[in-house]
Order: structure tokens, then C-alpha cells, then sequence
């Protein structure tokens, strides 16, 4: 069996070299390194593909987020909702700003916002939320946006793990996820289920005013050249990596298609195994598996992690500390209510090796493996 990858890049690109290598040489011959065409007609396709009104190309995933709340007129002071357990960008780019990040708690089977205790962390000082479709899903986006409504709150959708996710609300309305709030944030770092060959990002929204400002925040604050009307920020998305992406938009449902094939694989490979909970699948809405995320006992995390690498299986923690214990948020935020959910995946969850090159022989190998752990 060949050596396992968490993420197989190389395999990926190997079945689509021909169209990728004829793209980066057609970005090489023509010089057009900033602002070419591709990266038009990149933000083109993924609208279409979406069905969002405006897609802003920008340098990366952190970069959507920090433009999205600067498009926004914050005061420095303003809250903002943000999970505790994610990744730090959310809450990294509000406190950039001088805004303070409220943590909430999350659910225990999606690990998505816990909507039924934002209401409790609202404040006077509250301004907007970042919604977190964590590993693939898709957070309950209908209750959160009548929250929002309700409080009259700004929502920002950080979809940098669930692109091509559809969420589908109760009276059977469907939408891919980015496209629901005021205004929706990508990363295509290359491990992302859209990836491209170096960082990249997008902000995604149907509102005209928020689009034009995102634009112009992007490009040091100007829609005309040399004539700032705010301070912006220089994030742009390169037209190589805005070539490539296109050529992998085309591939992306069949991208999300094996990688939910495989957890599928991972769900009845595992079924028979009490010491682990597979993840959880919203009744009613898809997942897309930018993570396979299981939870184990805490106290046999740590050793079963050091037999799957001695066999050659690796496996990520996503994310061993929640945010209110990271030292750079320490007196710097608030904490809304318990966040024990947070703190208790922290200790439990684990993930598996997926991508979309992931074969049958491999996942069996990993779940035995998992198995023999537990029994011995």
C-alpha cells in the first residue's frame, strides 16, 4: 500500500495535469500575473456555480474576513459572535480591528455555532455574527439569520471549509452555503476541498453597496486608481492561482461527491466500533467533508494517535485548544455563557486521513487499525 496522506495534492493534480499545466502556461505566455483575465473569469464561473450576485477574489481566507467586518463600519468596542471552537481567523480578524469576539459555545454532534445560546450572548454592543460551517457542514443558517433579523445584526459566513455545501431550510428553499448571510468568506488554501497551488481567497454577496466597498477595501481603498476614498487593505488573488481554480471549479461536485463516498466508507467501516462516534449529519442537509472528524474517549486520544502514525495513518486534532483558552485572547474577549461543549471536543475529536484520491484499501487499513487500538 502506498504511504497515506492526509491530503493527496499530488494525486489530485495528476488527474487533471494536462488542464492544469495549459492554464499556468497560458497565464506564463501572456505576463498578465495581477488582474488577468482568469481571475474574471474565475469569479464569473464561482457566482454561477454559487448563485450569489457578486464574487470579490481577494489574497486569502483571513484577508475576506478582516475586509468583510471592515466593509461593515465597526467601532472599535463592537461585539461580534464567533464559535469557541474553530479555527483562530474569525476572531483573529475582529480583534485586528479593535472589535472584542464573543465566544458561544457549539453543538455536540455538528461542532457548528450552538444557535439556541446566541441569543443570550447578545449585548447592546453586539453588531453582527460569524457564522462557521465547520469540516464540510453547514451551520443552521435559517435560525441564525432570524436571529440577526430579530437583533438587527450584520451575519458574516466564514464558508472556507464547506464550499460546494447546499443547506436547505424548512420550507424546502435550497442554498450553497456563503451565499445566505450579508456576505460570505472563502479560502482556497490548497487542502481545501477548492484549493489552488498557494493562498487564495473570496468574499461572496447579492448586495451591491456591500460588493462595491468590499472591491474597493480589497485595492487600498479606490475605485479609481490613486484616488483613496477609505483605507483599504492589498488583497487580490493571483492570476495563476485564479487559473487553476478555474480549472478545478469544474471538477468541484465530484470532488465533494468522493469525499462524501468516502466518509460513507469511513461510517460503515466504523459502525460496529462503541469507542468512537463517527460525525454527524444534520437530518435534512448535506455534508461536504472537508474533514472526517471523529470523537474518542479522551484519556485513550493521545495513545491511539501514536499507534495509527506508527502504522503509518495520519490523523489532525482540529482544534486542541478552544479559543477563550488561546493566550492571544486572554482578557480580550467575552465569554458568553459555558462553553464545556467546546472545551470537551477539544479533548475527544480527531481526524482521519480524506481527499478525494482516498481508496477503499486505505480506509479499511485505517479502520481496522482503529479497531485493533480499542480491542487491545
Amino acid at each position: 500500500m502506498r504511504q497515506m496522506q492526509m491530503v493527496d495534492l499530488v494525486g489530485q493534480y495528476n488527474l487533471i495535469r494536462e488542464e492544469i499545466d495549459n492554464a499556468i502556461t497560458n497565464v506564463v505566455r501572456s505576463a498578465a500575473y495581477i488582474n488577468g483575465a482568469p481571475v474574471k473569469q474565475f469569479a464569473t464561473n464561482l457566482a454561477q456555480y454559487l448563485g450569489v450576485k457578486h464574487v470579490i477574489p481577494c489574497g486569502n481566507g483571513t484577508d475576506a474576513l478582516q475586509i468583510a467586518l471592515m466593509v461593515l463600519d465597526l467601532q472599535p468596542g463592537d461585539e461580534v459572535i464567533v464559535p469557541a471552537f474553530t479555527y483562530i481567523a474569525p476572531a483573529e480578524a475582529a480583534l485586528l480591528l479593535g472589535l472584542k469576539p464573543v465566544f458561544v459555545d457549539v453543538d455536540a454532534h455538528t461542532f457548528n455555532i450552538d444557535v439556541s445560546k446566541i441569543e443570550s450572548a447578545i449585548s447592546p454592543k453586539t453588531k453582527a455574527i460569524i457564522a462557521v460551517h465547520l469540516f464540510g457542514q453547514s451551520c443552521d443558517m435559517e435560525a441564525i439569520l432570524a436571529v440577526a433579523n430579530q437583533h438587527n445584526l450584520y451575519v458574516i459566513e466564514d464558508n472556507a471549509q464547506s464550499i460546494g455545501c447546499e443547506y436547505c431550510s424548512s420550507d424546502g428553499r435550497k442554498a450553497k452555503t456563503g451565499t445566505m448571510g450579508h456576505i460570505g468568506c472563502l479560502s482556497f488554501f490548497p487542502s481545501k476541498n477548492l484549493g489552488c497551488f498557494g493562498d487564495g481567497g473570496a468574499m461572496l454577496t447579492n448586495d451591491d453597496e456591500l460588493a462595491n466597498r468590499l472591491k474597493m477595501i480589497a485595492n487600498h481603498g479606490q475605485e479609481k486608481k490613486y484616488y483613496h476614498e477609505v483605507v483599504g487593505v492589498n488583497s487580490r488573488l493571483d492570476t495563476i492561482q485564479a487559473a487553476v481554480l478555474d480549472v478545478k471549479l469544474k471538477h468541484l461536485d465530484h470532488y465533494v461527491e468522493s469525499r462524501r463516498k468516502a466518509a460513507q466508507r469511513y461510517n460503515e467501516l466504523l459502525q460496529d466500533c462503541e469507542s468512537v462516534v463517527c460525525p454527524k449529519v444534520s437530518d435534512g442537509q448535506q455534508h461536504v467533508f472537508h474533514q472526517y472528524t471523529l470523537q474518542v474517549p479522551a484519556e485513550s486520544r493521545d495513545a491511539l494517535v501514536k499507534h495509527l502514525s506508527e502504522v503509518g495513518v495520519p490523523t489532525m486534532i482540529y482544534y486542541p485548544l478552544p479559543l477563550h483558552y488561546q493566550n492571544a485572547f486572554r482578557g480580550k474577549c467575552r465569554l458568553s455563557s459555558s462553553l464545556a461543549v467546546s472545551e470537551h471536543l477539544s479533548k475527544t475529536v480527531l481526524s482521519l486521513p480524506m481527499h478525494t484520491e482516498l481508496t477503499l484499501e486505505e480506509q479499511i487499513f485505517v479502520c481496522d487499525e482503529i479497531k485493533r487500538f480499542f480491542i487491545i
